[in-house]
């Protein structure tokens, strides 16, 4: 999706159970890898010396203040200064500030496609040189350590997440009609035709976005592959070893095709979804009655909800999630997400302290009390959220088999931010899905 999502949004991967144990992380390797990069680590970080850690990353105001909350109780514990600096223009600023040889010791990575190439070139520090494997899987369930292997290191650690897999309904409306949250793709086709039956619009969706016009679409369609295939083959995807025309993608497009294509399902009919803005899609959602039943889009959106609007059991609208295919039950159920990932240019004592606080839940806890911050940790609370919305987004991730990071936003940016947008533009405009697949393809960038 895209930075677009940067619309201050907040991967990726999620595998089996998680394990709501906090754990002392034994250290795998006293002495820094001079492969790994950056500076060389020496003594353990002495009390009474002024050591600062720096960090630099993309959120900024009110989301800065709450990092700093989160790591007063480190700062408090260890005597060691964390200097934050936010910036909106963090992506190409980090890459300034590399290339001029004044990394910050750790950066806060919203997409993983750009912490990949400081690994590539050689700049990131393998967190495994000081922290143990089998540690960082009692922290994180697997997918998120999967999507922090870069180049055959762990190229960082995981702080906050996105869910995107998330069905918005009213609720006043719903509970009056007597629906059921669908437990699978085809209960929710059911439910669709039912609404019909009943008189109402199922789906209010938007996909305008000036130029990012597309990604709504993009979001359907990654989750509609992981509904329909193993992780693997969304990530031969992402990497175009899976050809992006193949026909994995195009049984992906006609998945979601069952609801874009039915004009009785989409408010204002197929073409209203090229129109309609994307914050301005769930409005009928608060109509009276409402103008659709569901919308599909992540935890991000109630920012673009009327304002005064509640959510939960009791308020004007609630979520469930976006259920699996009944026929892929080895799938399980998967959640399409994003999140920030601290890269770690500089090895030294405290830095390698601060990482190992930012891979516990406790590192969160501030944050996560303040509301509108999902941890991916497994020793979080849910008892730290302050709303049955937080508590919700947190139970979704938490009960994922399955966890991939936003594929678009993975991919080069030619075709993330570029191709594939367009691509859903000529699609929902009519053109046949095999032709706009192919025309991405063609355009793949060579490497």
């Amino acid at each position: 999706m895209i930075s677009k999502k940067n619309l201050s949004i907040l991967g990726v991967l999620l595998a089996a159970s998680l394990v709501l144990a906090a754990c002392a992380a034994p250290a795998a390797d006293d002495s820094a890898d001079d492969s790994a990069g950056g500076d060389d680590g020496g003594d353990d970080a002495a009390a009474g010396e002024d050591l600062t850690v720096t960090v630099f990353g993309a959120f900024v105001d009110v989301d800065a203040e709450r990092f700093e909350a989160t790591v007063l109780p480190f700062e408090e514990e260890t005597g060691i200064d964390i200097v934050y600096e936010g910036s909106g223009d963090f992506e190409s600023l980090i890459t300034v500030r590399v290339e001029g040889g004044d990394p910050p010791d750790l950066a806060a990575f919203p997409q993983p496609g750009l912490l990949a190439d400081f690994v590539s070139q050689g700049e990131i520090v393998d967190v495994t040189s000081f922290l143990e494997r089998s540690y960082l899987e009692e922290q994180y369930i697997e997918s998120w350590l999967d999507l922090a292997t870069m180049d055959g290191i762990m190229a960082g650690v995981w702080h906050r997440a996105n869910v995107k897999s998330l069905v918005w309904y009213p609720v006043a409306e719903w509970n009056a009609a007597g629906y059921e949250f669908p437990e699978t793709w085809e209960e929710m086709i059911a439910l669709s035709d039912q609404m019909v039956a009943d008189g109402r619009t199922p789906w209010c969706i938007g996909m305008e976005s000036s130029g990012a016009t597309g990604w709504v679409a993009t979001d359907w369609m990654e989750d509609a592959m992981l509904r329909l295939h193993e992780p693997s083959v969304y990530d031969q995807w992402v990497t175009n070893e899976l050809p992006f025309d193949s026909p994995e993608v195009v049984e992906a497009a006609e998945l979601v095709g069952e609801i874009f294509f039915n004009e009785d399902y989409v408010l204002g009919g197929t073409d209203a979804i090229l129109t309609v803005p994307f914050g301005d899609a769930p409005a009928p959602l608060f109509e009276e009655p409402p103008g659709c039943m569901m919308h599909r889009q992540a935890s991000f959106i109630p920012g673009f909800f009327p304002e005064g609007s509640t959510i939960g059991e009791d308020g004007d609208v609630d979520f469930f999630y976006l259920p699996p295919l009944a026929d892929r039950p080895e799938l399980g159920s998967p959640v399409l997400g994003a999140g920030d990932i601290y890269g770690m240019f500089n090895d030294r004592p405290e830095v390698r302290q601060f990482v190992e606080y930012l891979t516990t839940g406790r590192s969160t806890r501030a944050w996560v009390e303040a509301g509108g911050f999902v941890s991916p940790h497994n020793d979080s609370s849910l008892d730290w959220y302050p709303t049955s919305a937080d508590r919700g987004y947190a139970e979704i991730l938490q009960n994922a088999t399955t966890f991939r990071f936003d594929a678009s936003d993975l991919m080069p940016g030619a075709v993330g931010t570029g191709t594939f947008w367009t691509a859903m533009v000529d699609w929902v405009s009519g053109e046949d899905i095999e032709s706009v697949l192919s025309d991405v393809q063609a355009n793949w960038p060579e490497e």
